[in-house]
């Protein structure tokens, strides 16, 4: 039994102690100097004191108005921390609360939930279809999944910005002498280059059962497809550095026409936080420079550089459908798994998750983690690119609200604006990835932890 859907059965108890854990995350990413927490680090992202009331914003929203009809508890809040109505740019000129304000906002949120949680029979939690919408969010604790996962999606966010910061370090460095930095498990040198094969066939994607996956993820459908190879790894940066060699950069037969614009106007010559002194590259974590690491997949890059980076290796993006299948399907079973060891909770031996390491960890490291067709480190390291524009499933009915996935779908025949990212980062709290997990961003991303990994018909070479 996986992650919330534990904490679900147990009771209000242990999802009270899911809420904790998540808060205890955005407490710690913001125990900063004031003027961290105000200023906007880069327009791409806000300031950090909005993400902070934002969360409690949208905790009250969830579990006090929608579950007991009460007011709110500061009117005007609503319009400030919707993050539909202002743009992360535009941000900083609203009248935010301080961060003292938002701290405080947060704990009476916290209180009260805590307070109908504690009300709550375990019966009320237990998955079912319900009547009601109440009776609908409450069933397999829903809507509190719903909240723990955005929090935590939103202390990936607040990473992402302490990464965009400048300056020096505010963050502890977890990953520095980690176990196998020499890469592959124990520091055994593997072939980063390295395919496995997905055999011809049918296989479930999505889910009609799991009571925290959101409504992009649903229903469960059955999708043919043929033969394929995938990366054994996620590409690495000695693959990338080896692109950047040979001129992938600079060469526009690689590019798409709308890649190749972006790569000019940008100036884009490395991933994001890149740069070369003399023949050595480095690349800067967290307010430290480092040199590149050659055996960890590589990250901040945007959907453009990994389709340009495909096509000069010969290969292509996987398809979201090919990802699904790579990580999840059990040609045993015929099932799909959870995750791609099996149902179980992940542990570190699994993945890397949670900023366990703040960083990706060299490809290898990881090998209790494999799914059935022996692709590793599928989740977490790097959020994976894939081939896919972010649509509809058949069948797909938004709830609990549109604005999660809805709007976000191309309109009538117009082609998909965003990319589909799978797998989770080094920076994704295990209550917020599994297989079915989907994600998504413009295709010139680059802030975001995300890497990818490669694919190709099976009748290629």
């Amino acid at each position: 039994m996986a992650g919330l859907e534990a904490a679900a059965s147990a009771g209000p108890e242990a999802l009270a102690a899911e809420l904790d854990a998540a808060r205890s995350r955005s407490l710690g990413y913001t125990d900063l100097a004031e003027d961290d927490l105000l200023r906007q680090h880069s327009p791409l992202m806000s300031p950090l004191v909005w993400d902070l009331a934002h969360i409690g914003n949208y905790e009250e929203i969830w579990l006090l108005r929608a579950l007991t009809g009460t007011p709110e508890l500061r009117p005007g809040l609503d319009g400030i921390y919707d993050a539909f109505r202002h743009s992360r740019a535009s941000r900083t000129t609203l009248p935010l609360l301080g961060p003292a304000e938002a701290r405080g906002y947060l704990a009476d949120v916290r209180a009260r939930v805590l307070d109908v949680l504690a009300g709550l029979d375990a019966d009320q939690l237990l998955p079912g279809s319900g009547q009601d919408r109440r009776e609908r969010l409450l069933a397999g604790a829903l809507v509190y999944g719903m909240v723990i996962q955005h929090e935590h999606q939103h202390d990936e966010t607040m990473l992402a910005t302490l990464q965009l910061r400048s300056g020096p370090p505010v963050l502890d460095d977890p990953g520095t002498g980690r176990a196998g930095s020499a890469g592959g498990a124990g520091g055994v040198v593997v072939d980063d280059t390295a395919e496995v094969l997905v055999p011809a066939g049918a296989f479930t994607m999505g889910t009609s059962t799991d009571p925290w996956a959101y409504d992009n993820e649903r229903p469960a459908h059955r999708v043919h497809l043929p033969a394929f190879h995938i990366g054994r790894f996620p590409v690495t940066n000695r693959a990338q550095l080896a692109f950047i060699a040979d001129g992938g950069y600079d060469d526009e037969r690689l590019w798409s026409a709308e890649g190749w614009a972006w790569r000019c106007q940008e100036g884009l010559t490395a991933p994001l936080f890149w740069s070369r002194d003399g023949d050595v590259w480095t690349r800067r974590r967290f307010g430290r420079v480092e040199p590149v690491p050659l055996d960890e997949p590589v990250q901040h890059v945007c959907w453009y550089e990994a389709e340009a980076h495909a096509r000069w290796a010969g290969r292509r993006l996987p398809t979201e459908a090919e990802w699904e299948k790579a990580c999840a399907h059990d040609p045993v079973t015929g099932r799909s798994r959870h995750y791609p060891w099996g149902d179980t909770d992940p542990t570190s031996e699994h993945a890397n998750l949670g900023h366990g390491q703040a960083r990706p960890v060299p490809v290898g490291s990881r090998p209790a983690g494999a799914s059935p067709c022996g692709a590793e480190q599928m989740i977490g390291d790097v959020w994976e690119w894939t081939a896919s524009g972010f649509t509809p499933y058949s069948g797909f009915a938004a709830f609990p609200y549109r604005e999660y996935s809805e709007v976000f779908y191309p309109r009538s025949n117009d082609p998909a604006r965003f990319r589909v990212l799978r797998g989770g980062s080094w920076a994704t709290h295990p209550s917020a990835v599994r297989s079915t997990f989907r994600n998504w961003d413009f295709p010139i991303r680059r802030q975001i932890f995300a890497g990818f990994r490669l694919a190709r018909d099976a009748d290629a070479s």
